[in-house]
């Protein structure tokens, strides 16, 4: 019997594997290499950049505008991510994304462009942050220890939860790897396995996580855990519509049995929202 995981790892092998013998076609094969390359070194910056910024609280950054005007800087780079972020997973958005690379391959690598342009404001957030210098609260000691496991393992789930979503399209891999084969990509299906069998939102909920278990609190991850917790939690109400349109009565009956994002035990006749099942009566 194959877990869940099992059916990820088979579509990334076949994925990985195509790509890497790919039709023929040097021009089309070197903007899929381009991509792909910029696209997935941009990404690991600002992972690196964001889980680094947030340990600190925010207080460690290369922004160096001067207060007040840094306020109104710090806001504008916490606004440009959500925004345009929601507004390219639109219709219009998409198109615009297909429109990105001109000629023939834009829509083709339409997640590897959207993956790039989320990393890229990502990147710019974390790196161009001006701190205000305040510093309210370092853990020490014990304490550290504790808040920095909760850290990593706020980004373990964020990372589990990536995967159980398809790992393809959320590191941008997707795009660029089926161009390098000339064939459109397929999607995953619609996510109902791993964390997504304990609440609909896990990847947003992970990344909510991320904000408020750092060891340093300054205004600035104040700020900072509000507006994008705020995402979090209204974002997702866009993609369900998208996911309702495009799955419709399965994504209905899934909304039905797991919650949007608080995890909750229930039990029903077979199983529960956590695996849990029915104690068997004993009459």
């Amino acid at each position: 019997m194959t877990s869940p995981g099992d059916g990820h790892l088979k579509r990334l092998v076949r994925l990985a594997s195509g790509a890497l013998n790919p039709e023929p076609g040097a021009g089309r094969i070197m903007l899929a290499l381009c991509f792909g390359v910029v696209t997935h070194i941009v990404f690991a910056l600002a992972v690196v950049a964001m889980v680094v910024a947030m340990f600190f609280g925010m207080s460690e950054s290369l922004g160096t505008v001067p207060w007040p005007a840094a306020a109104l800087t710090n806001a504008l780079l916490i606004l440009q991510f959500p925004l345009a972020h929601s507004l390219l997973l639109t219709g219009r958005g998409m198109k615009w994304l297909a429109r990105f690379v001109p000629g023939p391959h834009g829509a083709t690598l339409g997640t590897t462009t959207y993956a790039m342009i989320a990393s890229l404001q990502l990147l710019a957030l974390f790196v161009l942050w001006t701190p205000s210098g305040i510093v309210w609260w370092q853990a020490e000691g014990w304490a550290f220890y504790l808040v920095t496991a909760l850290y990593v393992a706020s980004w373990a789930l964020l990372i589990k939860a990536s995967w159980d979503a398809g790992a393809e399209v959320q590191s941008g891999a997707l795009g660029w790897m089926s161009l390098m084969q000339n064939k459109k990509p397929v999607f995953p299906d619609m996510p109902t396995t791993g964390l997504f069998r304990v609440i609909r939102q896990p990847i947003y909920v992970a990344f909510a996580l991320t904000l408020w278990t750092v060891p340093t609190w300054t205004p600035d991850q104040l700020a900072l855990a509000i507006a994008l917790t705020t995402y979090c939690l209204a974002a997702p109400m866009l993609k369900e519509r998208r996911f309702e349109k495009r799955f419709g009565r399965r994504f209905e009956d899934y909304k039905k049995d797991v919650p949007y994002a608080v995890p909750k035990l229930r039990f029903t006749g077979r199983s529960s929202a956590l695996g849990l099942r029915r104690p068997a009566s004993k009459n």
